[in-house]
């Protein structure tokens, strides 16, 4: 309809006029003669004349609607360009601002005697848990200054895991319960040195172990079990977790503990890789 009008529109409206002219010169020629048949031309031209003029603004309106149409389109995809522009900004400008929440947060709950030189947010892009790996996708690599080995915590400073590949803009981490995890461990309560390691029956269900426990260390559970600075690779005293059970293993003589870790590794999407560190004794 908006083609038909825009090709025939000006021959629509010619024919309009010309019959508008037609019916003036009828009624001019029987001006003023006071004779029935020309009071009958009158009454029955009247709404002819009437509804031609109607009929000429609205192929008018019409014409002038079709030519216009593309200027009203183009103007309405540029309105439409620029709301979806300010829908990102907003939406950039919202995860900006959570993401200063969290260094907020994480500032405020610093330990007083670490001082850590470096901190790098960083965003969970991806997750892999199968039967032989668990880890997670960051958004930080190489051009940020992470390099493998260094520790990744949460907004509380509970563990997540440690760096293990690192790309240009990203880098892959190991969670606390892969199977190829081994750090330091540290008791807090007893002031005991154990080992934490990953373990492939127990990262299916979310937890690791605590193993090489000295032989008279009391354990009980509930005891909080944080990394250890033995060895100078990792940060001392960040939150791993838990002690969930205490068990011996199938020899008999040793015992060794579950630990369900503190992260909450399932509904991470902020994360805190620690660059560099210095353990104020």
């Amino acid at each position: 309809m908006k083609d038909f009008f825009r090709s025939n529109g000006p021959i629509i409206l010619i024919i309009a006029i010309l019959l508008a002219a037609l019916t003036a010169v009828g009624a001019y020629a029987f001006q003023g003669v006071p004779n029935p048949l020309g009071d009958v031309l009158g009454v029955v031209t009247t709404p002819v004349r009437n509804g031609i003029s109607a009929l000429a603004g609205w192929v008018e309106g019409v014409y002038n609607y079709s030519f216009h149409y593309d200027e009203l389109q183009a103007e309405n995809e540029r309105l439409k360009a620029e709301i979806a522009e300010l829908e990102a900004a907003a939406r950039e400008g919202e995860a900006d601002s959570k993401e200063n929440e969290r260094l907020r947060e994480l500032l405020g709950l610093r330990p007083k005697e670490r001082e850590l030189d470096e901190l790098e947010s960083a965003t969970v892009t991806a997750r892999s848990s199968t039967n032989w790996s668990s880890t997670l996708t960051l958004s930080k690599g190489a051009d940020h200054g992470v390099e493998a080995g260094d520790c990744v915590v949460d907004s509380a400073w509970n563990l997540v895991g440690i760096i293990d590949q690192v790309g240009t803009n990203w880098s892959t981490m190991l969670t606390v319960v892969d199977a190829n995890l081994e750090m330091g461990a540290f008791l807090s309560r007893t002031e005991s040195i154990a080992i934490l390691e990953g373990d492939f029956s127990l990262m299916a269900e979310g937890k690791l172990k605590l193993t090489y426990l000295p032989e008279n260390t009391e354990l009980i559970t509930g005891d909080l079990v944080l990394t250890s600075s033995m060895g100078g690779n990792y940060p001392s005293d960040l939150v791993v977790g838990s002690i969930e059970s205490i068990h011996t293993d199938a020899s008999g003589i040793s015992r060794y503990a579950v630990i369900q870790p503190s992260a909450d590794l399932s509904s991470l999407v902020q994360v805190f890789i620690i660059k560099e560190f210095n353990i104020v004794e």
